[in-house]
């Protein structure tokens, strides 16, 4: 609640009534450069939210007359980049999905892993051991996902049952919650590169 010198008292952040007389002129620019802030960025979220939305539906328009012209699957999935006729403007489209492994199926293949180097631990799979605390180790209570996958590709190389049992725990593990598409816009320069127009606030 944005709070004017009109208005006599001010609520502070506990809740409780202050007579403007002893609110400070710091305290009181503050309030309305905040104010002021706020405004402005309510009304950019809102015109960068119609221009993403804008931006994908003439991106999917040219996906849909790309494919058709190509006699392709129109599934509207992957990374793709197009130009104008020209190609002074480039536009990227790039699809960010977050996976995730579930809890259970971590523990559980963990437990495996440690039954397959109880048995297997020699110079040869050695090795492994050091791949199994990679995967699993947290960081603020997470694992790396990158980490697990680099452990399981070594399924085609490491034929222990006990292995094999634990690398199909994780897959069944896979988690995918969301995706996330990214929008770039890029000018074509004289020197044949191209310059991002940035649309990021903190890279401005």
């Amino acid at each position: 609640m944005i709070q004017k010198i009109k208005d006599g008292v001010w609520k502070d952040e506990a809740g409780k009534d202050v007579p403007i007389e002893y609110i400070g002129t710091g305290a009181r620019l503050k309030e309305r450069n905040a104010a002021t802030l706020l405004k402005e960025a309510v009304s950019l979220n809102k015109k960068l939210t119609i221009f993403k939305k804008l931006v994908e539906k003439l991106s999917g328009g040219v996906y849909q007359v790309a494919m058709e012209e190509f006699k392709a699957k129109k599934d509207g999935k992957g990374n793709f980049t197009w130009f104008n006729f020209d190609r002074s403007i480039k536009v990227e489209v790039s699809i960010s999905e977050r996976t995730e492994f579930d809890d259970l199926a971590i523990e559980a293949s963990k437990k495996k892993l440690d039954e397959f180097l109880g048995e297997n631990l020699n110079s040869k799979t050695a090795f492994v051991k050091d791949l199994v605390i990679d995967a699993f180790s947290t960081t603020k209570g997470k694992i790396d996902v990158d980490k697990v996958f680099q452990l399981m590709k070594y399924r085609t190389k490491i034929k222990d049952q006990l292995f094999q049992e634990a690398i199909n725990i994780l897959e069944a593990g896979i988690r995918r919650p969301g995706s996330k598409t990214y929008f770039r816009i890029s000018e074509k320069k004289e020197d044949g590169s191209y310059s991002l127009v940035n649309l990021n606030f903190s890279n401005v």
